[in-house]
C-alpha cells in the first residue's frame, strides 16, 4: 500500500471502536465510493478541530465562549447537573425534561489515570457553587468504582457549599425482570429502596 493510504488507515484507527480492519474498510470505501463525502468530511472535521472548544460556564462543547445551554435565559438556574461527559449530556437532554444547567467534568476521579480535582476542573464548579445561585446540584456520574467516588467528592463540595446534593437512582431498569438483572444492580437497587406513598 502507498504510505498516504496507509497514513489513512492509522488515522481512522483513532476512532472509538474501530481497528485495523475496520478502518481499512472505512479507507477503502471512502476512496472507492464516496470521495466526494471524504473531501466534506475532511473539511468538516477539520473546522470541528480548529473551532470547537469548550465552554468557559459548564465546559460542554461549544463553538462559542458560553454555550447555548448556559446562554438560555429559559433554563433553570438554581438547578445544576453535574455529568462526567458530553455524551452524557446529550443523553439527558434527549430522554428527560431536564431544564436546568449543566457542569461537565470530562472524566470522573482517577488517580492512577492522573485524573484528580484540578483535572475535572473542580475549582470552576466551586466558583459556580460559591455564587450562590444553585440550590441543588444533581450528581449524575456513572455508578461505577470512579463514578461512585466522584459522586462522594461533588457531594462533600455541595454541602460545604451549603447546596443540596442529589444522586440520580440506579437500579432494576423499568421493564426489566428481577431473574435477569446482575447481582450488583439487584443488590443496590435493594439496598437503596423507597417507601410508597
Amino acid at each position: 500500500m502507498s504510505k498516504l493510504l496507509t497514513d489513512l488507515i492509522e488515522a481512522l484507527r483513532c476512532l472509538p471502536g474501530v481497528g485495523g480492519k475496520s478502518a481499512q474498510r472505512m479507507a477503502f470505501h471512502l476512496l472507492e465510493r464516496e470521495r466526494e463525502r471524504g473531501l466534506r468530511l475532511a473539511q468538516v472535521l477539520e473546522q470541528a478541530m480548529q473551532r470547537i472548544g469548550n465552554c468557559t460556564r459548564c465546559r460542554n462543547f461549544s463553538e462559542e465562549p458560553v454555550c447555548p445551554i448556559c446562554a438560555s435565559s429559559s433554563r433553570d438556574r438554581q438547578v445544576l447537573c453535574v455529568v462526567e461527559s458530553p455524551t452524557e449530556l446529550a443523553a439527558i437532554e434527549q430522554a428527560t425534561g431536564y431544564r436546568g444547567q449543566y457542569f461537565v467534568l470530562l472524566g470522573r476521579l482517577s488517580p492512577l489515570d492522573g485524573l484528580g480535582p484540578e483535572e475535572l476542573g473542580l475549582d470552576l464548579l466551586t466558583e459556580r457553587l460559591a455564587e450562590g445561585e444553585i440550590e441543588e446540584m444533581v450528581i449524575a456520574t456513572n455508578p461505577t468504582v470512579e463514578g461512585e467516588a466522584t459522586a462522594h467528592y461533588l457531594a462533600q463540595l455541595a454541602r460545604a457549599a451549603k447546596v443540596k446534593p442529589t444522586r440520580l437512582a440506579h437500579g432494576v431498569p423499568l421493564g426489566g425482570e428481577l431473574e435477569y438483572v446482575d447481582r450488583s444492580t439487584l443488590a443496590h437497587a435493594f439496598g437503596s429502596r423507597q417507601p410508597l406513598g
